[in-house]
């Protein structure tokens, strides 16, 4: 267009100036979303925990158990019961951790109020009740959720949920721009979640972003270290420590001291990585039958509610026969001063199932990383690990804001710990084994076996425990998990996607689709446009078509008369921007005439991203039968692939330049069909068993 023709030099620099600073304000928010959410939950937290301890205590002695029971089941069902209405009426967008569908995003696939105002809203919200509800969820998943849709909100300068444009940052609001700082979002709420800005970075690059360059890269690792340092700096102020910044995340899972470890453990760290796999992948199957059972009779808003409220209602009382009928009992120690249970205990010692129940899932994790040997019986683990387990299978996909990170840490940490017990028992007097180093080992694999992440998952780990003398035996734990868990299954956020018929677009294409041609994956017949067409035309085909891009073409006395050819390909244009051209009325009463003046990109960015429907564009009778130009607005030098193309060549272009759609001409330029990313998307290679074959899919049109 002539408005980036007339672009200065100065223009471009100050774009960029402004670009790093939306990245500043994108880092900043999203740290002090994370320590708003951290804060309530610790607050409310630690108020019912207390409640329900002096409870407990006191009608231990005056035989009313029934009391804290009732109220532990009558605090979670309605903390539950109010984040899960939340997300079912106000935002379903919201549910679970939102990973999947910020990858859907930044793979270039649009997906309904992923980034609204509500989402965030709901999110933030919602997670606050779940976490205080006792389910089996962390909150750090949700807030890759939560940066992404403010660093969507921020980049735009606007609000449409609020109707509020302040008239700012106006050249970034394109797709393109939107992507990449929706991935800075994404790795500031990983830095902000775990203290990990490197980790960030790559997990915007491992789990989303189709596009990336090296200015990317250090806009992305600046908005994870700004994150990172900014909640650090006001949780410590809130914790009493201004200044001092001792809180590197919401996860503070502690330092290793002083722990080892020794070449000839390798193996073990092997057989715990195939462990985890395998854990992982029976996680995946098991939610995978859950998920359709919810799809298939779960499908009503109160069924969803009612499903988590029940859940809720599960956990707490499975948790409170546990610590009734548990005899493991130990002495008071300081670290548990704050959340010791004495239940059935004598005096003087508490319960050791009712410590890791009575504290948050992050809590949890870092007592089986850091307390001695012997805190627990190998009952009490075991216990615990197959109860969580399914627990925390059961509750990722309701109805509520979740996460899946730290319950199956948990669930790691747990039989990590326990293996360390029974390598003990093996070597008594040995001085390598370390309960903790176990523990850390298996949440790593049981981690890697579900959602399938190695390289951003071990940054990750490392610098949340800040610990990079366990990178090697970490790294191995999660390949060896990947390796054993894929020879099964895909990972939980793939399988997720494919339930949800998305068409998302992995790394490759398929394997062993060579032979697949042009041909054979494009749409037709193909709907197409002149360069200068009936408004009528137009507003009828917008109206019976969902299409989002149309080929522009010759009119039919300059085009070819070659068979099941569609006209000389001249360009393409968006839906879009035929509403946008619509709307301003941008057409005239004869073909041959032309419009006094031409929108400019300004008008088209006013627009973004919420365009009105073709319902909502009012056109007269008499104005039906006026002529639009589209020369000046359609893409004249957009890709197009020839008829003869393989299916690796366009899966390449689709993936490396992000198209949602792509004009298939022959050897005369004639358009003969369009390849649309639903098309590519049917073709995927499956893995059952270690045996690849490649299917072809119904994807969702809806």
């Amino acid at each position: 267009m002539d408005d980036q023709r007339t672009t200065t030099f100065s223009q471009i620099r100050r774009t960029n100036e402004t670009r790093w600073l939306v990245i500043l304000v994108i880092g900043i928010l999203t740290a002090v979303t994370a320590c708003l959410i951290d804060m309530c939950i610790e607050t409310i937290c630690e108020y019912k925990f207390d409640l329900l301890q002096h409870w407990m205590n006191q009608c231990i002695r005056d035989d009313c158990i029934i009391v804290p029971y009732l109220a532990w089941v009558g605090m979670n069902a309605g903390a539950v019961l109010a984040g899960s209405a939340l997300v079912a009426y106000v935002a379903p967008v919201a549910a679970a951790s939102g990973i999947p569908v910020i990858k859907c995003y930044l793979n270039g696939v649009k997906v309904p109020e992923v980034v609204r105002f509500k989402t965030l809203l709901v999110k933030a919200v919602g997670v606050v009740l779940s976490v205080v509800g006792g389910l089996a969820v962390g909150k750090e998943g949700p807030m890759i959720h939560c940066g992404s849709v403010i660093a969507a909100g921020v980049s735009q300068g606007k609000s449409t949920t609020f109707r509020k444009d302040l008239g700012v940052f106006k050249d970034f609001r394109e797709d393109h721009e939107k992507r990449d700082f929706v991935s800075a979002g994404a790795a500031a709420g990983v830095a902000a979640a775990f203290g990990a800005p490197v980790g960030g970075v790559l997990f915007s690059l491992e789990e989303g972003a189709s596009f990336w360059n090296q200015s990317l890269t250090w806009r992305i690792f600046f908005c994870s270290t700004i994150s990172a340092f900014s909640l650090s700096m006001i949780l410590s102020a809130f914790h009493g420590h201004a200044g001092e910044l001792s809180f590197s995340g919401l996860v503070n899972f502690g330092e290793f001291e002083d722990v080892q470890w020794n070449i000839m453990e390798l193996p073990i760290y092997i057989v715990m990585g195939a462990t985890g796999g395998l854990l992982g992948a029976i996680f995946n199957y098991v939610n995978f039958r859950l998920t359709v059972f919810r799809i298939r009779y779960l499908y009503r808003r109160w069924t969803k509610v009612v499903e988590a409220v029940m859940v809720a209602v599960v956990t707490a009382s499975v948790a409170f026969l546990m610590i009734d009928v548990s005899t493991d009992c130990r002495p008071h120690m300081d670290e548990f001063k704050d959340n010791s249970l004495q239940f059935n205990c004598s005096d003087g010692r508490y319960s050791a199932l009712g410590q890791i129940w009575f504290q948050t899932p992050e809590a949890s994790v870092r007592s089986l990383f850091h307390q001695p040997e012997g805190t627990w019986s190998a009952a009490t683990l075991g216990g615990f690990f197959v109860v969580y387990f399914f627990l925390s299978c059961w509750t990722y996909g309701l109805s509520v804001s979740s996460g899946v990170f730290i319950p199956t840490l948990l669930v790691g940490a747990v039989w990590g710990r326990l293996l360390g017990v029974g390598v003990r028992a093996i070597f008594p007097t040995a001085t390598w084994v370390n309960p903790g180093k176990f523990a850390l080992l298996g949440a790593a694999a049981t981690l890697g076996g579900v959602v399938r992440m190695t390289l951003s998952l071990s940054v990750i780990l490392i610098e949340a425990t800040r610990n990079i003398t366990f990178a090697l035996p970490i790294m191995i734990a999660l390949t060896v998990a990947k390796w054993v868990g894929d020879f099964f299954s895909e990972g939980l956020y793939d399988i997720h996607l494919q339930l949800a018929g998305v068409p998302f677009l992995g790394w490759e294409a398929p394997s062993k689709s060579s032979h697949i041609s042009a041909r054979e994956v494009m749409g037709y017949p193909v709907i197409t446009f002149r360069m200068v067409e009936n408004v009528g035309n137009i507003i009828d085909v917008l109206a019976s078509c969902p299409h989002n891009g149309f080929p522009v073409v010759d009119t039919p006395e300059e085009q070819s008369s070659e068979e099941h050819c569609f006209g000389r390909y001249r360009g393409i244009i968006l839906r879009w921007q035929l509403i946008v051209l619509l709307q301003y009325k941008m057409f005239h009463s004869s073909a041959e005439g032309s419009c006094a003046r031409n929108l400019g990109i300004k008008n088209f960015r006013d627009a973004y991203p919420r365009y009105p429907t073709i319902q909502q564009v009012h056109v007269s009778v008499h104005e039906r039968e006026y002529s639009m130009d589209l020369r000046p607005y359609m893409n004249s030098s957009a890709y197009t692939v020839s008829h003869t193309a393989s299916l690796p060549r366009i899966f390449k272009l689709f993936r490396a330049l992000g198209l949602r759609h792509l004009v298939v001409v022959n050897s005369s330029n004639m358009v003969v069909g369009i390849v649309t990313r639903k098309d590519l998307a049917r073709y995927r290679t499956t893995s059952h068993y270690g045996r690849l074959s490649m299917e072809e899919l119904h994807i969702s049109h809806g």
